[in-house]
């Protein structure tokens, strides 16, 4: 018989291409992470290599107090938010990543539904991480329609006592009391794109709901901003948040704009002003009228914290805007005042012009939309001849004439310049 003889093997095969005994270590560390993760014991160069080909879906438990590299962050990050703006998060990926992780399980959270485990558990993980939390939707507990239950109720009774069921939203008290480093907090209460599923208690912000996020914003010795908007926040609510918020230590910006708040909430705000450190205070698109802008103006005139006061569209009117401007005749600290859409007219411009007269330290005021006339420009701009310390006046749609209105942009600009001009000749020293 014949025998036939062949030799075959792999002509690309080279003893080069077998990999080093510190590579299969290597592969192996990276397959095993998460049953045995070894790091901190690697070379440096040996570390960077694992950390390069870890998976950015390895657990949090694993990962989060272990790992700091920024880049398998930003690899966490880019892999699941197409928008990355470090600048928002102090250039840290790692705290955008527990922020935004953190955020989207509070918008997704059902409650009675989602198991609060998942927030608590969390919380070991990236309590030394998260600086600020933006959450502008809470979802409410799904609730069975009534008409499904009782045969015996009309649809008109049965969509009455579904509408006005009470719907509490996640009490936000045992998250936030364990953040030790939070600094600002950012709610709304209401649902997003809610489309055809639209109910008016999908945007209920209850009176539990602000007991208990006044209790927990109250334990937050170290919150600098709080925000709490398009809340449907009324006047018991705010005097409810005020009496927990007075003589916070930190606070220094509030914001509870586009809420209902009228008068007696804005009498509340006010008793805070002296008795907290606040800066800003925003109060846009509420329902103050007079009384509540007297009651403001009260509070601001032996005020020496604030610097900003934002009530465009309320309702002051003249009552209000004359009680403002007095105040402001002796207050030396406020920078930057918004009266836009207030109903003023002529008495607030005529008490304001001696305001432009005699005050030095406000540098940005807003008129806008209101019915000044032409002899509250005349006035406005008297007050401006020997002010250098205005350097923006917003007077559009506020009647006071085109002529008037120019001239006192020039004055405003002059100012500006000056002051620019003047930055550049003693820059600030820079910090030790």
């Amino acid at each position: 018989p014949y025998c036939t003889h062949r030799v075959i093997e792999d002509p690309e095969w080279s003893l080069a291409t077998v990999p080093h005994l510190t590579e299969l270590c290597l592969q192996h560390i990276v397959h095993n992470f998460e049953k045995n993760p070894i790091l901190d014991r690697l070379l440096p160069e040996h570390r960077r290599k694992v950390l390069n080909r870890l998976s950015t879906g390895l657990p949090l438990a694993v990962t989060a107090n272990l790992i700091s590299d920024e880049d398998y962050w930003k690899r966490c990050c880019t892999g699941r938010w197409q928008v990355c703006d470090i600048s928002n998060y102090g250039e840290s990926w790692k705290r955008m990543f527990f922020e935004r992780h953190l955020e989207n399980i509070l918008k997704g959270f059902i409650p009675n539904t989602t198991d609060p485990n998942q927030v608590l558990e969390l919380i070991p993980l990236c309590k030394d991480y998260v600086r600020k939390l933006e959450v502008d939707q809470f979802l409410p507990p799904v609730q069975v329609d009534q008409k499904e239950e009782s045969d015996d109720l009309s649809d008109s009774e049965s969509d009455f006592e579904f509408s006005e069921a009470p719907v509490h939203h996640y009490d936000l008290g045992a998250l936030i009391t364990a953040l030790p480093h939070l600094e600002e907090l950012h709610l709304t209460y209401g649902v997003k794109s809610c489309g055809m599923n639209f109910e008016w208690n999908l945007f209920n912000f209850t009176h539990q709901d602000c007991s208990n996020l006044a209790v927990a914003v109250k334990k937050c010795h170290n919150l600098k901003v709080f925000k709490l908007t398009q809340s449907k926040v009324d006047d018991d609510k705010t005097r409810l948040l005020v009496r927990h918020l007075l003589d916070h230590p930190c606070l220094v910006e509030l914001n509870l704009s586009h809420n209902l708040i009228g008068d007696k909430g804005a009498q509340a705000v006010g008793k805070l002003l002296n008795r907290s450190r606040l800066e800003t205070l925003d109060l846009c698109n509420n329902q103050i009228h007079h009384l509540g802008a007297q009651a403001l103006a009260q509070a601001l005139a032996e005020n020496s914290t604030l610097t900003s006061l934002n009530l465009r569209l309320n309702q002051v009117e003249d009552e209000g805007g004359k009680a403002l401007g007095h105040a402001l005749l002796t207050n030396t600290t406020l920078k930057s005042i918004h009266l836009g859409s207030n109903n003023l007219s002529e008495p607030t411009a005529a008490i304001f012009s001696q305001v432009l007269a005699q005050n030095t330290a406000l540098t940005r005021i807003n008129f806008s939309c209101n019915h000044l006339g032409l002899d509250s420009g005349k006035q406005l701009l008297r007050g401006l001849a020997d002010n250098k310390a205005l350097t923006e006046f917003d007077l559009r749609l506020a009647e006071v004439g085109q002529e008037t209105e120019y001239l006192i942009h020039q004055i405003v600009w002059a100012n500006r310049e000056a002051v620019r001009l003047g930055s550049l000749q003693h820059p600030p020293a820079e910090p030790l």
